[in-house]
C-alpha cells in the first residue's frame, strides 16, 4: 500500500481525511461506545443499537402474548359465570360480549407484562453490549453484570433489600443467558465483536484504495494542465519570435521618415 501511494511535493504521502479511521489505532472505551451511538454516514443505526430496539420489540410481544392469552381466557370465563342471570336478546350479543371481556382482559393484562418484559429486555441489551463494546470483548461476566444491574433496578422499590436480592437474582439468570447468546454466536463461526473488527478492517482497507486512486487520478490531472500551460507558453514565445523575424510593411517605413 505504501508503494502505490501518491507523494506531494515535500516527498511524503498525504495525511488521511478524518472520515477515514484507522481500525489498528487502539480507541479508549469511550470512543467506541461513542460510535456505536451515533448514526453511520448513510443515517443508519448501527449494528448494536438495532440488535437492542428489536430484542426490546421482542421482549413487548411475548410478554403481550404470555400475559395477554391467560388474561383473555380467565375474564371470558369469569365475564360468562358472572352473565348467567342475565338475559340477551340474540345469541350473538352474548358471544360479542364475551369476546368483548375477553379482548379487554388481553390488552389490561398483556400489556402490564409487555411493558416489563421489555424494559427488563432492554435494560439487560442496553448493559452488556455496551460493557461488551467498552471492553472490546465478550464474555459472561459482562451478561452477569447485565443481570445485576436489571435485577436491581427492577427491585429497588423495595429497598436496600430488595435492591441485593435483585442483584443477586439477576446475576444467576445473567450466567445462563450470557451462556446461551455465547453459543448462539459460536454457530456463527465468530463473534459480534470480531466480526466487527473485521468488517472495518476490510472497509478501512477500501477507503485507503479508493482515496489513494482519487489521489492518482487528481496528480494525473495536474500534471497534464502543467504539461499544457508549459507547451502553450513555449508556442507564445515561438509565435512572438516569428512576428519578430517579419519584415516591416514598406508603408510604415515611409511614414516613420517623414
Amino acid at each position: 500500500m505504501s508503494d502505490s501511494t501518491p507523494t506531494s511535493s515535500t516527498g511524503q504521502a498525504p495525511p488521511l481525511p478524518e472520515c477515514i479511521k484507522d481500525p489498528w489505532i487502539s480507541r479508549s472505551g469511550w470512543e467506541r461506545v461513542q460510535a456505536v451511538l451515533r448514526p453511520t454516514e448513510q443515517g443508519m443505526l448501527s449494528e448494536e443499537v438495532v440488535g437492542v430496539v428489536k430484542s426490546a420489540a421482542t421482549g413487548l410481544l411475548l410478554g403481550w402474548l404470555y400475559g395477554g392469552i391467560p388474561a383473555a381466557r380467565h375474564s371470558k370465563e369469569s365475564f360468562i359465570h358472572k352473565s348467567q342471570a342475565e338475559v340477551y336478546e340474540h345469541r350473538v350479543d352474548a358471544v360479542r360480549s364475551s369476546h368483548h371481556a375477553a379482548l379487554r382482559g388481553f390488552v389490561r393484562y398483556g400489556w402490564r407484562w409487555g411493558w416489563r418484559v421489555c424494559m427488563f429486555v432492554t435494560i439487560f441489551n442496553s448493559v452488556s453490549t455496551g460493557i461488551s463494546v467498552y471492553r472490546d470483548d465478550v464474555s459472561l461476566s459482562h451478561f452477569a453484570a447485565a443481570g445485576a444491574v436489571t435485577g436491581g433496578l427492577f427491585r429497588l422499590n423495595l429497598g436496600l433489600r430488595g435492591l441485593l436480592g435483585g442483584s443477586v437474582i439477576g446475576t444467576a439468570l445473567g450466567f445462563p443467558a450470557g451462556a446461551m447468546i455465547s453459543w448462539l454466536q459460536t454457530l456463527t463461526g465468530e463473534s459480534i465483536r470480531v466480526r466487527k473488527r473485521r468488517e472495518e478492517e476490510a472497509l478501512y482497507l477500501n477507503q485507503v484504495e479508493e482515496w489513494n486512486a482519487r489521489l492518482g487520478i487528481t496528480e494525473g490531472v495536474l500534471q497534464e494542465i502543467g504539461a499544457a500551460q508549459v507547451d502553450s507558453a513555449e508556442t507564445d514565445a515561438e509565435r512572438i519570435d516569428k512576428l519578430l523575424q517579419l519584415k516591416r510593411n514598406p508603408v510604415t517605413e515611409r511614414e516613420e521618415e517623414r
